[in-house]
C-alpha cells in the first residue's frame, strides 16, 4: 500500500536526504549532493531563504520502504517580483512507478492550492543557488556537483501527468585551448586599455575574501532578469561566502576591477569534484574530505560555475579578459576541459561565447509547469 507521509522530524529529514543515494546506487553517472549541505538547505533553522520561503517535505512509503520524496516550496519574494502566484516542487525522486510520482506531485499540488497558488513549477529550489531543472537529454554523461541527475522515466511521467516545458537550460563541455586564441587576446587587451580595467591577481584566498561579498552583489545586478531569479539577501550572501571560501582556488577565480577597484566582472570555477563526491558517497566525514582534497589539488577537469559582467560593462569585451586569464591558469594547472553550468536556452548572448572554443552542447534540462485548478 502506498502512503505519503509529511517529514516532521530530524530522523525523517535525514531519510529524505539519504533516499537518492539508495535509488541511484547502481547508476554510474549520478553524483550525490553533499549530505551536510543538502540537510542544512532543507532545515528551516539553517537556511536563510526560509525568511521569505515556506516549505514542506514528504516521503512516499510502500510496505514500509521509502520509494519517493518531494518538497513543496513557496518563494514569496519571487511571487512579488514576477507577479504570479506560482509555487514550486523540488527535491523530487521516485522509483519507476507512475503512481508514486503522481501521488507525490498531487500532494504538493493540493498544498499549493490551499495556499492560494494557481501554478506549480519545478524542479526548483528555494533560490537560484539550489539545484534546479530536470535532466531531459544527456543521461549517458557524468553529472556534476552543481546539477541534478535523474532517471529518464521522470520526464515521461511528468509529461503523462500534465506537466509542460516552462524553460530549458543547455549545458556545454568546452576544450581548453593550449594557447589563448589571438582574437581573445586582442579583445581582452583592447578592453582593459579602453575601459581602464585591471585583473585582480590573487596569490591566496586572503586576497580574494574582500571581494566575495561583492561577487554576490554583482550576481544580484547581473542575473536580475533571469528566470525566476530572486535577489540574494545579506544573510544568504554571508552563508554562501562561508561555503564558497572552503572550495575556492585562486587559480580559477578571476576578478576584473575598474579604476575605482570595484568588481565589475568575474568567472568562478572549481576543479571538478564530481568523481570525488561520488567516491565519498556525498559524505565529507570520516574520509570523504580526502577525496575532495585530492580532486582540488590534482585534476584535469574544471567546472565553471558562474560568469557575470556588470550590466554597464556588458558588450565591451570584458568576457575576453576573463577567458584569457582562465585559459592561462588552466594550462598551468593541467586542466584540459571544463563543464559549464546550465544556461538558459533564451540567453543567446551568453551561449554564443562558447563558439570561440572547441565545444559540444551535450545536456538539456527543463523546468516544468502546470496550471492548478
Amino acid at each position: 500500500m502506498l502512503e505519503i507521509v509529511e517529514v516532521n522530524s530530524k530522523k525523517a529529514l535525514k531519510a529524505f536526504v539519504k533516499f537518492p543515494s539508495k535509488l541511484y546506487k547502481d547508476c554510474n553517472n549520478y553524483i550525490p549532493s553533499l549530505f551536510i549541505d543538502e540537510l542544512n538547505t532543507l532545515r528551516k533553522d539553517k537556511n536563510p531563504a526560509m525568511d521569505f520561503c515556506e516549505a514542506k517535505y514528504w516521503l512516499a512509503y510502500e510496505d514500509g520502504e521509502i520509494v519517493g520524496r518531494i518538497a513543496g516550496i513557496i518563494n514569496y519574494t519571487a511571487i512579488d517580483l514576477w507577479k504570479e502566484k506560482s509555487g514550486r516542487f523540488g527535491y523530487i525522486d521516485f522509483v519507476e512507478n507512475i503512481e508514486v510520482a503522481k501521488s507525490l506531485l498531487e500532494t504538493v499540488e493540493k498544498w499549493l492550492i490551499s495556499k492560494g497558488m494557481t501554478k506549480i513549477q519545478g524542479p526548483l529550489g528555494f533560490s537560484d543557488f539550489d539545484l534546479e531543472g530536470m535532466l531531459i537529454k544527456g543521461f549517458e554523461y557524468l553529472g556534476t556537483m552543481t546539477t541534478i541527475y535523474n532517471h529518464q522515466y521522470y520526464v515521461d511521467y511528468l509529461n503523462q501527468l500534465g506537466y509542460n516545458k516552462d524553460v530549458d537550460w543547455l549545458e556545454y563541455e568546452i576544450i581548453i585551448p593550449q594557447n589563448v586564441p589571438e582574437p581573445v587576446k586582442i579583445v581582452a587587451e583592447r578592453s582593459i586599455e579602453t575601459n581602464n580595467l585591471k585583473v585582480l591577481y590573487a596569490k591566496n584566498k586572503k586576497d580574494i575574501i574582500p571581494y566575495v561579498p561583492k561577487l554576490f552583489q554583482l550576481i544580484n545586478s547581473a542575473f536580475k532578469d533571469l528566470y525566476e531569479y530572486t535577489p540574494l539577501t545579506d544573510k544568504q550572501i554571508e552563508l554562501y561566502t562561508k561555503q564558497y571560501i572552503s572550495f575556492i582556488d585562486p587559480n580559477f577565480v578571476k576578478f576584473v576591477l575598474n579604476e575605482k577597484d570595484e568588481l565589475i566582472a568575474y568567472v568562478l570555477g572549481f576543479p571538478s569534484l564530481a568523481r570525488a563526491i561520488k567516491k565519498s558517497k556525498g559524505r565529507i566525514f570520516p574520509f570523504g574530505f580526502i577525496y575532495l582534497l585530492k580532486a582540488l589539488k590534482k585534476n584535469k577537469r574544471l567546472e565553471i560555475v558562474q560568469i557575470a559582467v556588470s550590466p554597464e560593462y556588458q558588450n565591451l569585451g570584458v568576457n575576453a579578459i576573463l577567458f584569457r586569464e582562465l585559459i592561462i591558469s588552466c594550462n598551468k594547472k593541467g586542466i584540459h576541459s571544463a563543464d559549464l553550468n546550465p544556461q538558459l536556452e533564451s540567453n543567446k548572448k551568453v551561449r554564443s561565447q562558447w563558439q570561440r572554443f572547441k565545444h559540444r552542447q551535450h545536456k538539456v534540462r527543463t523546468s516544468f509547469f502546470k496550471e492548478l485548478a
